[in-house]
């Protein structure tokens, strides 16, 4: 979930767009990799999550679906100002997605609250998930690569959107450690509630993007934070 661009300057110094524009083809890049891994990692982890009845594994790939909302609208603010197009329209459709991205979350929270009391009080056994333990594993390496990639580019385009969109590849890697650790618990030792302890520590993350991604659209601005405080120009 990412803040706004900063606004481009209408004056700049001769040969400085030309750095600009590269900086911006690079980050279109790295946010062609993060949608395509989203996609991915969405269909992955959901489809394994519901084949080995996983509460964690699913609660991941829907967290993923709402990132691949997310980071599809960054996509389209970069591909138009490498364009050299209008913001404006994406502006508005952000500010949507930033809505739709923070209730998600939300019902998230809510869907693992509920799902994962049930599996603790029935018992309920998860299988173990190689794919799962897999996924995660990529993720937590792969994640933080992304991240420093967008602070790189960030930091050349003076981009809020893109450092906050740092921010939040660094949340998924956090949560696909989570993930790892419950799912490997369940596989080495069959702990069965392993799985069910480990979403609910998911909230410890999603609680705070479901905060930042509501608190973000009543701003205008989308929901993951960078601790930089020019994030908030």
């Amino acid at each position: 979930m990412a803040e706004p661009l900063a606004p481009i300057p209408r004056h700049q110094p001769p040969g400085a767009a030309r750095p600009r524009r590269q900086a911006v083809r690079a980050g279109v890049r790295v946010e062609i990799v993060t949608v395509a891994w989203m996609s991915v990692e969405a269909v992955v982890a959901i489809g394994a999550g519901l084949l080995a009845h996983s509460v964690l594994l699913t609660a991941f790939g829907i967290d993923s679906v709402i990132e691949l909302v997310s980071g599809g609208v960054l996509l389209w603010r970069l591909v138009t100002e490498a364009r050299a197009g209008s913001l404006e329209r994406v502006e508005r459709a952000e500010h949507r997605a930033a809505w739709v991205v923070g209730v998600g979350l939300s019902l998230l929270c809510v869907y693992v609250v509920a799902s994962a009391g049930a599996s603790l009080l029935t018992h309920s056994r998860p299988d173990s998930s190689i794919i799962g333990i897999a996924l995660a594993s990529a993720a937590v390496i792969g994640m933080p690569i992304l991240a420093w990639r967008k602070r790189v580019i960030a930091t050349r385009i003076d981009s809020a959107a893109l450092r906050g969109d740092a921010a939040c590849s660094i949340t998924c890697a956090y949560l696909a450690a989570t993930l790892l650790v419950g799912l490997a618990l369940n596989a080495a030792f069959h702990w069965w509630w392993a799985d069910s302890v480990a979403a609910l520590g998911l909230l410890y993350w999603l609680v705070s993007e479901a905060r930042e991604a509501l608190e973000g659209a009543r701003a205008g601005r989308g929901g993951c934070r960078c601790e930089d405080s020019t994030c908030e120009a």
